[in-house]
């Protein structure tokens, strides 16, 4: 039987499953010095460029990074959607990808690609290559990023998205500050599902994060909002959202 025409209360028993193994799968970590990561995480909110996945309501959240070569690594994001209106009904997003990372004395090179896959919900899947370049600002990690998603027919369009990133611990304690902003943009072939990334046309996010980190736990709060106003602002306001994870 298809993945999609499972009973909903089978696919969200199967994605809970998978969510755990995805990220309690910790292979032999002898390979490269980094060695494999793995994360599990809940959050009150499925929150991307100000915009709620989950149509405001809480995830779970898995994912897995394994290093093949210098600098490349191939990952693995799976979250808890529980039938996103936004997303055709998606019971959960799967980002799939590899990225390359590379250190010049005080910059940071970084390139990805990565394909978004939505269980639950067909016509849905899309692509997306990305770039970015980090630096240090006294004592601020700052990082400026570009994602683009060429045209396709999934998200009526292209779509470009620009952001910046700055970071800084607090002396003497496990937090960590920061704050982004970015914008969203791109041509549009398809008002409909040009909405789901871009429900308001060219718009701004924005948002202020505090983390923690003690040993393998880690929690945090942030704050986010954006510059959609109207009927389309919908899970796409200001909102305090707050998560909680284990590094396996």
């Amino acid at each position: 039987m298809p993945f999609a025409t499972l009973p909903r209360t089978e696919i969200r028993l199967a994605l809970v499953a998978g969510l755990i193994a995805c990220a309690s799968a910790s292979p032999v970590r002898a390979q490269y010095a980094q060695g494999v990561s793995a994360t599990i995480e809940a959050a009150s909110d499925e929150r991307r460029r100000g915009l709620s996945w989950s149509d405001g309501d809480p995830v779970l959240r898995g994912s897995v990074s394994v290093p093949v070569a210098q600098g490349f690594s191939l990952d693995g994001t799976a979250v808890s959607l529980w039938g996103s209106s936004r997303h055709g009904g998606a019971e959960a997003v799967l980002d799939l990808g590899g990225s390359y990372v590379r250190q010049i004395d005080g910059w940071r090179l970084s390139a990805e690609a990565r394909y978004h896959l939505f269980p639950g919900a067909s016509g849905q899947g899309y692509g997306e290559v990305g770039g970015g370049v980090g630096f240090l600002i006294g004592p601020a990690n700052v990082d400026l990023n570009a994602s683009y998603a060429p045209r396709q027919p999934s998200i009526g369009g292209e779509n470009l998205y620009l952001s910046a990133l700055a970071m800084v611990g607090v002396p003497g304690t496990p937090f960590t500050i920061s704050g982004r902003i970015g914008r969203s943009s791109g041509d549009v072939r398809d008002p409909v599902q040009a909405a789901r990334l871009r429900p308001d046309g060219v718009y701004w996010d924005h948002g202020i994060s505090v983390d923690y980190l003690k040993g393998r736990w880690f929690a945090g709060v942030r704050y986010a909002n954006s510059s959609i106003d109207g009927p389309m602002s919908r899970h796409a306001g200001a909102r305090l959202i707050g998560r909680v994870g284990l590094a396996l």
